[in-house]
């Protein structure tokens, strides 16, 4: 029932950054030659998290070592959570089925219509749904933040203005865990998805708390 899966990195040669990787010291759930896919690798963050290691396309034309490719969250009804995500904006990239689960690639509206995962060098969210936990009333993932089990924290989207944002986010009716103006941080709030998932809700360019840069001597 946990719900947070992993994030996962993009690489062009999954096994030499994974041999890397290990020489660095790292440990891995999953190197790219076990189990029945091979080419990708799972690694440990040093909190136990796992990071996904995954071969870019040929054609990506990414200079970086690894870009930051997606985060990975299990969700209860997928119908539900598309089009909650799509009133954000973001768009379905691809979706993949197989027998007992399907996977669905979203990515932000800054993104081309006909994006790949494998080249693109933004991030995008990937929900992952087993079939049947729909039809299941009483079915429910753990979303990181239940007492004693405090781990994934929330994914964020920035927006011009949090306050009409928040007016839109309103009318799906899944609830807010904070509103713009509740607690003592004025101007941002924490969204519910379907599944109970936290979404930050945050003013593009920052909010101001009267802080005040001091140049290092």
């Amino acid at each position: 029932k946990d719900g947070f899966g992993h994030i996962a990195v993009n690489v062009d040669d999954v096994y030499a950054s994974s041999d890397k990787l290990e020489k660095a010291g790292c440990t891995f759930k999953k190197k790219p030659d076990e189990g029945r896919m091979k080419g990708l690798a799972f690694v440990y963050d040093p909190d136990g998290y796992w990071v996904e290691l995954v071969k870019r396309g040929d054609d990506a034309k990414i200079a970086n070592e690894m870009n930051f490719s997606q985060t990975m969250l299990r969700v209860k009804d997928p119908k539900k959570s598309l089009e909650f995500y799509k009133n954000f904006g973001m768009k379905l990239i691809t979706e993949k089925h197989f027998s007992d689960f399907s996977l669905y690639f979203l990515g932000s509206s800054v993104v081309a219509d006909d994006s790949s995962t494998k080249t693109m060098f933004e991030p995008c969210l990937e929900l992952t749904h087993n079939h049947g936990t729909e039809n299941d009333e009483d079915f429910k993932h753990f979303n990181g933040n239940e007492e004693g089990r405090q781990g994934f924290g929330h994914i964020g989207f920035l927006v011009d203005d949090v306050y009409k944002a928040c007016d839109s986010i309103r009318e799906m009716g899944y609830g807010f865990k904070k509103e713009p103006d509740g607690g003592s941080m004025k101007g941002l709030a924490f969204a519910y998805d379907p599944d109970g998932y936290s979404v930050e809700i945050i003013k593009r360019g920052g909010i101001d708390f009267g802080d005040v840069k001091v140049e290092s001597k």
